[in-house]
């Protein structure tokens, strides 16, 4: 079972309030960013490959199952993990394996093969997971416990920076600027080099990482009664669980279909390389939205403010499936505003009151995370038989669950 102390049981300079937590914050916004940056890459990853392949759009969402998929596969084992060795060394291990899958893609590339892509995805998103798993009760407990929504939301910020920025290098670092590429046209070295630069980045912050002096969180403390329940008893946790599950899966489809919706003759008519441009307006909505929501939950509960936004993005995926032209683009793209405080806001509140479970409870939200694999392939699916405008129905309804759960299933409560 992963176990992580609370912030007064972790060392005497937690209880006594003498670390620094400015700089172990400012540290971990740095990792948030670079994992929002890999992520986003995926979503030019889809179109792109899609059209190198001659893939369906069934196939060419493998790309994002396989990625997510790794969150099922390694949540719990990372939340074990992290509970022996602390979080400042599990995040050192999650950027070593997140470097190991970038990687893969120069043997993926040279092989032209893609299902040694769909491999090199998976290791990548293993490390990520562990950085999740890792970074995310980390911001938690660095403060004040009914700021912790707060400020997990401006660090995410940061992860939306990185998504937002994430297009426009990922567009012209890969494809060179292509507008519809075509099998043969991508050559190995557009698709090596890049991820050889990312790789770099993430094993020289490996090792920066092993040698900043960071608070000591997260190991596992013999006076802590780590045998008493579980964290599946606290139905808040598990609620939440479902709804890390959905808003993933909303958030990815949505993400992955852009391109596709908006390259649409009767959307915009543009083509994949400028419709490409447009996913950092959606990401980038995010991004203002979190800077925005972390000051604002400071003043109005978490809770209220997350059901809002679901509320909003009901009515703009209501408006994206019903309308057609600049009005649906422009509706689509701005649910990533509502999306910006969602992830965090649900994080912090299905992990409020566990305690000693912290760290299991962790593991299990980010092994809902898979909801990024499953959903959108569902989505892909319903895109295939019916089109891709009606297939937004998905996200939709995942919305009216997360507005449930911000306004009633994310009070604290356990089940006997």
């Amino acid at each position: 079972m992963a176990v992580t102390p609370t912030l007064s049981e972790a060392t005497p300079q937690a209880a006594s309030g003498q670390i620094n937590y400015r700089f172990a914050l400012t540290s971990l916004t740095t990792l948030f960013f670079i994992w929002g940056f890999i992520t986003c890459l995926n979503d030019i990853l889809v179109p792109y490959l899609k059209g190198l392949f001659e893939l369906s759009y069934t196939e060419a969402l493998l790309i994002q199952f396989c990625f997510f998929s790794a969150y099922f596969v390694v949540s719990v084992p990372a939340g074990m993990l992290v509970s022996r060795i602390g979080y400042q060394s599990g995040i050192v291990t999650g950027l070593l394996i997140a470097g190991a899958g970038c990687l893969l893609f120069y043997p993926a590339a040279a092989a032209h093969y893609y299902p040694l892509f769909l491999l090199a995805l998976f290791v990548l998103a293993a490390g990520i997971t562990i950085l999740q798993v890792a970074a995310n009760p980390y911001v938690s407990v660095l403060g004040r416990p009914e700021t912790a929504s707060s400020r997990l939301t401006m660090t995410q910020a940061f992860n939306s920076l990185g998504t937002t920025l994430a297009p426009f290098f990922g567009a012209w670092l890969i494809f060179g600027g292509m507008e519809a590429p075509t099998p043969g046209e991508v050559t190995e070295s557009t698709v090596q080099m890049p991820y050889l630069l990312l790789a770099a980045v993430l094993i020289v912050m490996a090792l920066i990482f092993a040698f900043l002096r960071l608070p000591k969180l997260g190991k596992k403390d013999a006076n802590l009664d780590i045998t008493s329940g579980s964290a599946w008893r606290y139905r808040h946790l598990v609620l939440g669980a479902v709804g890390i599950f959905v808003y993933v899966g909303a958030e990815v489809g949505i993400g992955s279909f852009l391109v596709s919706f908006i390259t649409q003759p009767d959307i915009s008519s543009l083509d994949a390389q400028k419709a490409s441009h447009y996913i950092a307006w959606y990401f980038g909505g995010a991004m203002v939205g979190r800077f925005i929501g972390a000051y604002v939950m400071q003043y109005i509960a978490p809770g209220k403010v997350l059901a809002f936004n679901a509320v909003c993005a009901v009515i703009l995926l209501a408006l994206t499936i019903s309308s057609s032209g600049s009005l649906a683009m422009w509706a689509l793209l701005l649910v990533g505003l509502c999306n910006s405080i969602m992830f965090p806001t649900i994080f912090s509140l299905a992990i409020a009151g566990l305690k000693q479970h912290t760290g299991q409870g962790s593991g299990i939200l980010c092994l809902a995370i898979v909801g990024g694999a499953v959903l959108p392939l569902a989505q892909a699916r319903l895109a295939d038989v019916v089109n891709v405008q009606i297939a937004f129905i998905i996200p939709l309804l995942c919305y009216v669950f997360i507005a449930w759960y911000g306004a009633v299933g994310s009070k604290p409560r356990a089940v006997a």
